[in-house]
């Protein structure tokens, strides 16, 4: 049992550039079949964002995250467990053993949301051993792209069958309203503002590609990856949250959603004292050396790179930049070996997820204007426009 646990936490972390990583499948580990794959998705997110409560559905798809990693802390915190966040949901692989402990987390987290946001968040799980016996492959192997951030890696359409397997079936949950419980959301905060790139010639770019033959996907993706360093610059060069463009939202609008979402209702003591802790952080993050430091922490453990089966990334770069990297796309596309969705847009939006202050806390990075969400909606329309041809 206590192997089955530690499979990810045992992985060995890898120094080497994602491009080159695609390519040393060694390096990647078959992941258990006694783990499964969760889901969690809100419904009609599209529409949500249409209608611009972007910001509401990234919180609650954080949210999710918060509430499985805080279960299974409580079930064990020396458990790690690789999750995916996805702009309106997230995909989590675990042990069976922590199964029924998170899906009831879960389930409790998604009558709070429909209660905070009127949004509906659906969630279901696949065995991993019901993905094998399609022949479909899930490898997994961890990356370290800076000294504070390291990340897993998946190789194989794994993932992506038992989204869409799930998806087909999902329920909704229960209507037992009154049986809710404020879910456990501690170190869930999102105070910063949009954040513009470096400079305003630049804009910042959601991008998702996938790689339609699972037995191309190290080489296409490796291609695309070094396309990418060429073209926009390395990991640091490219991230669309830089320390000078980092600024508070110190409104209280904003600090109330974050209340509602974390205690389910008002609270004038939570809502005051966090707001004059956020104020006051303005001259804290400007000033003192550990708050400047903080600072550069988040740049270095931002989220903006994920490989799910699919390479999902969030960059900042020139008009000059995308058309160069479309010549690459464009050309892989017509030779049937990706599809590929990219939405452009002018700031990304950042919610976090804070353990300690010091270097263990993650922030979860999207686009404005649906972001991933948006991305993912010309994704699926081009694949719906190549069903209809064949």
């Amino acid at each position: 049992m206590q192997n089955d646990l530690d499979f990810y936490k045992n992985i060995a972390k890898n120094n080497l550039s994602l491009s080159e990583l695609l390519t040393r499948e060694a390096l990647f580990s078959v992941v258990p079949k006694t783990w499964s794959i969760v889901i969690a998705d809100i419904e009609n997110s599209t529409q949500a964002v249409q209608k611009g409560a972007h910001n509401d559905v990234n919180l609650s798809a954080t949210g999710s995250i918060v509430t499985v990693l805080n279960t299974l802390k409580n079930l064990d915190h020396k458990i790690e467990v690789p999750y995916f966040f996805g702009g309106d949901g997230a995909t989590f692989l675990i042990p069976n053993s922590t199964l029924g402990t998170v899906l009831k987390a879960l389930q409790n987290y998604s009558r709070h949301i429909e209660n905070t946001f009127q949004l509906m968040l659906r969630f279901g799980y696949l065995g991993v051993q019901d993905v094998y016996l399609k022949g479909i492959t899930l490898k997994i192997t961890k990356i370290r792209y800076n000294k504070l951030f390291t990340a897993p890696v998946v190789l194989g359409k794994g993932l992506k069958y038992a989204e869409r397997e799930i998806k087909e079936s999902f329920k909704n949950s229960s209507d037992e309203k009154n049986t809710v419980e404020v879910p456990n959301l501690e170190g869930m905060e999102c105070r910063w503002d949009e954040i513009y790139p470096k400079t305003t010639d630049k804009k910042v770019i959601c991008l998702l590609v996938d790689c339609k033959n699972e037995k191309d996907q190290p080489e296409v993706y490796s291609i695309i990856m070094k396309e990418i360093d060429s073209i926009f610059g390395n990991l640091e060069i490219r991230n669309p949250i830089s320390t000078l463009r980092l600024k508070l939202n110190t409104s209280l609008s904003n600090i109330q959603k974050e209340m509602n979402l974390k205690l389910g209702r008002s609270r004038p003591i939570y809502l005051l004292r966090n707001w004059f802790v956020t104020f006051f952080g303005r001259f804290y993050f400007k000033y003192f050396r550990n708050g400047r430091l903080y600072k550069y922490r988040i740049t270095q453990l931002s989220d903006t790179i994920m490989m799910d089966g699919f390479l999902n990334t969030v960059l900042s770069g020139t008009e000059k930049e995308v058309k160069q990297l479309k010549v690459l796309l464009d050309d892989l596309e017509s030779k049937n070996k990706i599809v590929y969705g990219l939405h452009i847009t002018h700031a990304s939006i950042m919610s976090c997820y804070i353990e300690d202050r010091a270097e263990k806390h993650i922030h979860f990075v999207d686009g404005t204007e649906g972001g991933y969400t948006s991305a993912a909606i010309i994704l699926k329309e081009k694949i719906r426009r190549l069903h209809s041809i064949e």
